[in-house]
């Protein structure tokens, strides 16, 4: 049985993905930082499930606990196929750089790309003796372009960080049987990170060409599907969900969206 880590994966996104990789078939260790009362939710909803699944409490921006997390993996299943690094931190206050204090850019980077470093330097060595390895990061909108991101400048420079980290793992790895793509997701916010597609497709969304938003089960196929066996043709790949907001020209792009509703 393939075996999945998936950080924060009891909420938002996370939760879509764990979901579709219990359908899958297979065993999750699933990461959550505090959210006791979740967890148990969620041990009663995926009863089905309990056989194959377990929980790890852990704050990724700390190196000692994603050792754990590896740790409890292992010990429970004996190896690691996928490796979804779901969590990252986020600061919502609209913040310049001058203003952001020392432990908030920590947080930043540590959250979102020396957590994905350590989680690679422990995992990778499993994954090639198992000839096998399917390694998913998150960006944001037009990250492998490096744009500039104003009062975001730590979260984007992470996650810029984190677009040349993938692609070089997918270099490094490619002999070993493991992949390694980006997934960035669109403007996916509130309860559309859990919701389902079919339920988004009776909401109208004008800012986005396709014309419904974007949810927790978009992302959660696109990472299933970068995961199937036969996807090894796909690697150090940025792969953006966005509902076509991506391809609007960035010059008046609202009336241009605005304009292929009509």
């Amino acid at each position: 049985m393939r075996h999945a880590v998936i950080t924060a994966g009891t909420k938002g996104l996370g939760r879509k993905v764990t979901e579709e990789f219990l359908k899958m078939g297979c065993s999750v260790t699933v990461n959550y930082r505090s959210d006791e009362t979740r967890v148990e939710e969620l041990k009663r909803e995926w009863q089905p499930y309990l056989e194959c699944l377990q929980f790890v409490q852990g704050d990724i921006t700390k190196k000692e606990d994603i050792t754990n997390i590896f740790n409890q993996a292992m010990n429970r299943f004996g190896r690691i196929d996928y490796l979804i690094n779901n969590a990252g931190p986020y600061i919502f206050e609209r913040k310049k750089l001058v203003d952001y204090e020392d432990h908030e850019w920590n947080e930043m980077i540590d959250g979102n790309l020396s957590s994905v470093f350590h989680f690679l330097k422990l995992t990778i060595p499993v994954m090639r003796k198992q000839h096998f390895g399917r390694i998913v990061t998150y960006g944001f909108q037009d990250a492998e372009s490096s744009p500039g991101w104003k009062y975001r400048s730590a979260f984007s420079a992470a996650k810029v960080g984190l677009v040349s980290l993938t692609k070089s793992i997918a270099l490094e790895e490619a002999e070993h049987g493991i992949t390694a793509n980006m997934v960035c997701p669109g403007d996916i916010v509130g309860e559309m990170k859990e919701a389902t597609i079919a339920a988004a497709r009776t909401r109208e969304d004008h800012e986005t060409p396709i014309g419904r938003p974007g949810t927790g089960e978009d992302i959660a196929r696109i990472i299933a599907f970068l995961c199937e066996g036969n996807s090894d043709f796909i690697t150090g790949s940025i792969i953006s969900a966005s509902g076509g907001v991506n391809v609007v020209n960035k010059v008046g792009a609202k009336d241009e969206v605005h304009s292929l509703k009509q």
